[in-house]
């Protein structure tokens, strides 16, 4: 295998994109779980199956999409598209990723199986036909986020409140929406041609979900924090104490959205060091909550 197919079929799995994955942490986390090797192996498990079905869900909407793609002007320099990895390899590969991801999530819990199948059958459903469809898109990729941090949860068999699951609702959706305000803004009267769905919206509709989901985010955010320190029955305000970082990187990532940035959210937590700075802050404050009593 020469060095340049390799390269291609390593970007063809879009790496960068695995950060999202890092949900998957976040129900055992909260639950203070982690801390056991046990709980800690089958959550990092389940993380590594659904960065190989993630991967392997880009390398089929790439193989779905390659025509299109290749008229697009950014988008013809992707491995498949350009040619740097042949259709035939790149099927062959994407049903090893996806079938290596399931198989995977099937032997460490047959809930995270599941959990991985609906998120693979999602993201189809997604590429072949839903991300053409204006709102519903925004509600699909929100979802997608949603099963990451269930997956966590299943496969550790914590407990989820109803309050975690608004909050990353909400907050998945926020995000989604932010990226396509950024990406209209960026494109302008061309916004169709990069994202079909962008030619049905509108910058002050965009602008209206943001700030209800924002607004949503911040307050079942809040009602996670004081339902779960009267569950711990901690005396220390640390839980309370977590929403002031919270609320901070809401804020300071709405600025960023209307600063003209956002279209790639990846690329905004690596290179923005305020809302890096409040995630670590954020992190070692309610990780006091967790365990300190």
């Amino acid at each position: 295998m020469s060095s340049g197919l390799t390269r291609g079929l390593l970007r063809q799995a879009r790496p960068k994109q695995w950060a999202k994955n890092v949900l998957v942490f976040a129900a055992p986390a909260a639950a203070g779980v982690l801390d056991d090797w046990s709980f800690f192996g089958r959550t990092f498990l389940a993380f590594v199956a659904f960065c190989l079905v993630s991967s392997g869900t880009y390398y089929w909407n790439d193989i779905h999409d390659v025509e299109a793609d290749r008229r697009h002007p950014t988008k013809r320099n992707r491995p498949i598209a350009s040619g740097v990895v042949p259709l035939a390899t790149a099927r062959v590969v994407g049903v090893l990723l996806l079938l290596g991801g399931l198989g995977l999530a099937f032997a460490v819990h047959w809930k995270l199986g599941c959990v991985a199948v609906g998120y693979v059958a999602l993201t189809t459903t997604y590429s072949i036909w839903l991300k053409h469809v204006a709102v519903v898109d925004l509600v699909v990729v929100a979802v997608g986020f949603v099963l990451r941090a269930i997956a966590g949860a299943v496969a550790t068999d914590v407990k989820m409140s109803s309050w975690f699951l608004l909050c990353t609702s909400f907050g998945s959706l926020f995000i989604v929406t932010g990226k396509r305000y950024a990406e209209l803004r960026e494109f302008g009267d061309h916004a169709g041609a990069a994202r079909a769905s962008l030619d049905d919206y509108t910058l002050g509709f965009l602008r209206i979900v943001i700030s209800v989901t924002v607004g949503a985010t911040l307050v079942s955010y809040c009602e996670w924090a004081f339902t779960t320190k009267e569950v711990s029955g901690t005396s220390w305000p640390f839980y309370e104490l977590s929403i002031v970082p919270m609320l901070t990187a809401l804020l300071r990532y709405v600025l960023i959205l209307e600063q003209g940035h956002g279209a790639a959210p990846e690329e905004i937590f690596v290179s923005d060091r305020t809302l890096q700075a409040l995630g670590v802050l954020w992190l070692i404050v309610f990780g006091l909550g967790v365990y300190v009593r």
